[in-house]
């Protein structure tokens, strides 16, 4: 009988990032995962159905006869070893070609460990010795504050270390609950003003600090009634809280003990999910940043997620100017918030210097006025709590996954040319800079392209830095103002016949005709290039 087996998905959820890097899955993620096969260099090149195939030695190209045989032999996936990046798009091409997912293996990785591991993982968390296995299954967190509640004859609350709600009690009486749980309930986070109040206590610093329960005492004036509380800690590291408020009858007399053991159990909870969540969330982050890099299609991700691939989708692009500034995890946290806010299936992903937002699965028709209007939302948030001047890009609004590589390009010439000033939004889609975008990257090659250039103008700019001149600056000046030597002298801040002897003076320094109206374009053109290029 075969067995089911685990889905690819999950085996790599658990071995995380940094043992395998998914390359690609031409079957997406539900393949089921039944064994682990070790294939020695010296052995023909075989596998069986549903096997994760282990190529030993065979780095680089030389695994390509793996991928063929596995394809050939329906196995679930290929991990190999890399000497070089650039391996990785023949094997990834080889691998969709075979239809066998490829999973990439850091360098330091010992085989037999990934192989342990990995048969482990596939035999469950139930099998003997398999890492990890619970002692005993302490149900979820809603199930817990339930517990607690009964044990207490409180009303309970289980929040993280943000004073975010995780989960609470049923209460029968609304008439029990105080102002300060019911908000907190109803925006599933605890109410600035009372907040502060506990932190001006001295509430938050006791359950950082200390593993014992803090009683905080009745504030009728502020809506306050009795609670306890106990941080939820893993060693010296705080997870959360645990609230216990005193509802209409007096707490239990062994509530203290109640709450400490609970925080022990919510403990455990709480590492295994922020184990899982990350496991997940970087699965998630490496299939976007594919995706949006064009180096993996879309099936991955929309089969992970359980996205439309053929819906519209639109990148946008954020930048902060420096990478220190968007690098900033409240940064990232506030554009990830905001636009989650907006349009729930929104991925979120820092690449370099600049941070990607996915909008999937969009309405059609949906006007680009509202996406800009999410976008600033998200600059003035940055500008005005967090003292950070973010510029975003829009990207074009594409009908379907496959094209959101051409987005993502398409918002990043936008911040490029933001960037390279002259234009003077914080938010902009094509449309509204589509001359600057196109100037910008006309300089680009011209930057990169020496040949491209006028060798006179070029020397030009030579001869101001070698005397102190700004007779190029003024050139254009006068170009800009369509020959308008008042308008360009204002500009400047000179005097017109100022004005007018510089650009005599350069015309006969470099032999240019700036009465001809192609040495016109092209001086506009190469005199807007940095001085030292």
């Amino acid at each position: 009988m075969t067995t089911p087996g685990l889905p690819l998905r999950q085996l790599l959820m658990s071995l995380g990032e940094p043992l395998v890097e998914l390359q690609t899955a031409p079957h997406g993620l539900d393949v089921p995962v039944r064994d682990v096969a070790i294939l020695d260099p010296e052995d023909p090149p075989t596998a069986a159905a549903g096997e994760l195939v282990l190529a030993i030695g065979a780095r680089g190209r030389a695994a390509l006869p793996a991928l063929r045989a596995a394809g050939r032999a329906g196995a679930a996936a290929v991990a190999v070893k890399l000497d070089a990046p650039g391996q990785a798009d023949a094997l990834r091409e080889a691998a969709t070609e075979a239809g066998v997912a490829l999973l990439s293996v850091r360098r330091e990785t010992r085989w037999e460990h990934l192989d342990s591991l990995a048969r482990a993982i596939i035999a469950g968390p139930d099998a003997p010795d398999a890492p990890g296995a619970p002692e005993h299954n302490a149900g979820d967190l809603f199930s817990l504050a339930q517990t607690v509640a009964v044990l207490t004859n409180g009303i309970v609350s289980i929040e993280d270390t943000s004073s975010r709600v995780l989960a609470y009690s049923r209460s029968s009486d609304s008439d029990e609950v105080d102002d300060l749980r019911r908000l907190s309930i109803l925006g599933w986070q605890g109410p600035e003003p009372y907040l502060s109040k506990l932190r001006e206590w001295g509430v938050f610093q006791h359950l950082r600090s200390t593993d014992t329960v803090i009683a905080v005492d009745p504030h009728p004036e502020l809506g306050l009634r009795r609670r306890l509380a106990i941080g939820i800690r893993t060693g010296a590291q705080p997870l959360g809280t645990i609230w216990v408020q005193e509802g209409a009858r007096p707490l239990a007399p062994l509530a203290e003990q109640a709450l400490v053991g609970a925080a022990r159990v919510a403990a455990a909870q709480l590492v295994r999910r922020r184990r899982e969540l990350s496991a997940d969330v970087r699965l998630t982050q490496t299939l976007l940043t594919g995706l949006l890099e064009g180096s993996t299609g879309p099936q991955s991700l929309a089969t992970h997620l359980g996205l439309d691939v053929r819906r519209p989708a639109t990148v946008l692009a954020y930048s902060a100017g420096t990478t220190e500034q968007l690098n900033r995890a409240e940064v990232t946290g506030l554009i990830s918030v905001h636009t989650a806010a907006r349009h729930r299936a929104a991925l979120l992903a820092p690449i370099e210097s600049r941070v990607y937002v996915l909008l999937p699965e969009l309405p059609a028709n949906l006007p680009l006025a509202t996406v800009r209007g999410w976008a600033h939302e998200v600059v003035a948030a940055a500008r005005d709590h967090l003292g950070v001047p973010l510029r975003a890009a829009i990207g074009s609004t594409v009908d379907g996954l496959v094209r959101v590589p051409d987005s993502r390009a398409q918002a990043d010439r936008i911040l490029d040319a933001m960037g390279r000033g002259g234009v003077d939004l914080e938010v902009a889609a094509l449309i509204d800079v589509q001359a600057e975008v196109l100037v910008s990257e006309v300089l680009a090659l011209l930057q990169e392209r020496g040949g491209l250039r006028d060798p006179r103008l070029t020397a030009l700019t030579a001869y101001d830095r070698r005397h102190g001149t700004r007779l190029a600056e003024s050139v254009l000046a006068w170009l800009d103002a369509l020959g308008e030597v008042r308008v360009a002298a204002d500009a400047l801040h000179i005097h017109p016949n100022t004005l007018r002897y510089r650009v005599r003076r350069a015309e006969q320094l470099t032999g240019i005709d700036l009465a001809q109206p192609q040495q016109r374009l092209l001086a506009m053109l190469q005199l807007r290039l940095p001085a030292d290029s």
